[in-house]
């Protein structure tokens, strides 16, 4: 059997955390790294302190399979993600030559324009691997199980499209679904019975409210799609046991 594949995301920075800043970074990742049969089973979001992305890092990294991190690599002082991942692994923070003619490349008058702010972006962990960023040039890396790139959603995609080769997954998480005007206390008793039956799945319940009227869209998760469907037949049975009308499904929120 293939093995489950699983991964966590660090979304690294205040301003996320501030509200300032809305992550988009995170349904992309997910869809993608399913696609793959990488299953995000985890994600946190932390802030610009030192400590606790060196703690965060190494815990996540002895857990998972793989671990993404997103923000705190650009030119400004409160980017510290760099600095943190090199101490996390133990290993110095160099100003990485190969990262420096990245940065070179994207400048009209490299000599002028790449000031030494600039530069704190060609600073890399020893040892790490260069992820390229066809966008701005400025280089995520990668660390053992650890993938380092930007927060900007355009730069994070493109350094993603480059590296996800690199990544070994197992079976990409299924899913399907069915809609019905029911509420979720009418059905609970009835759906906890059938995720007992339906082990191998996860059932999410989602209400929703459509056209004045209350409802519930059942969502079965899963890795053999016999499985999601034989749920999912169970669920419309149990709503239709009800004599409640079975509905197109509403997208989840």
């Amino acid at each position: 059997m293939s093995k489950t594949v699983r991964a966590c995301l660090l979304i690294i920075g205040n301003e996320i955390l501030s509200g300032r800043t809305h992550d988009k970074n995170l349904p992309y990742l997910a869809e993608q790294l399913n696609d793959l049969g990488v299953r995000l089973a985890e994600t946190r979001v932390i802030p610009d302190i030192a400590q606790t992305i060196i703690d965060t890092v190494n815990e996540c990294r002895a857990k998972f399979d793989y671990v993404f991190t997103t923000g705190g690599i650009g030119p400004t002082h409160d980017d510290i993600t760099s600095d943190c991942i090199a101490a996390a692994f133990g290993v110095p923070l160099d100003l990485n030559d190969e990262a420096v003619k990245m940065l070179r490349s994207n400048y009209a008058n490299p000599d002028v324009d790449l000031n030494e702010a600039r530069l704190r972006m060609a600073r890399i962990p020893r040892g790490a691997e260069l992820v390229e960023n066809p966008v701005s040039k400025a280089p995520g890396y990668r660390m053992e199980n650890v993938y380092v790139m930007a927060g900007v959603p355009m730069i994070m995609q493109a350094m993603f499209q480059g590296i996800k080769h690199q990544l070994v997954g197992g079976k990409p998480m299924l899913s399907g679904s069915v809609g019905g005007y029911i509420p979720e206390g009418m059905i609970a008793e009835v759906l906890g019975k059938i995720q007992d039956e339906f082990k191998n799945t996860d059932i999410g319940s989602y209400p929703f409210l459509r056209e004045g009227k209350l409802g519930t869209t059942l969502v079965v998760r899963g890795e053999e799609q016999a499985d999601v469907d034989a749920a999912v037949s169970r669920i419309t049975d149990a709503i239709i046991g009800f004599g409640r009308e079975v509905v197109a499904d509403e997208p989840a929120s």
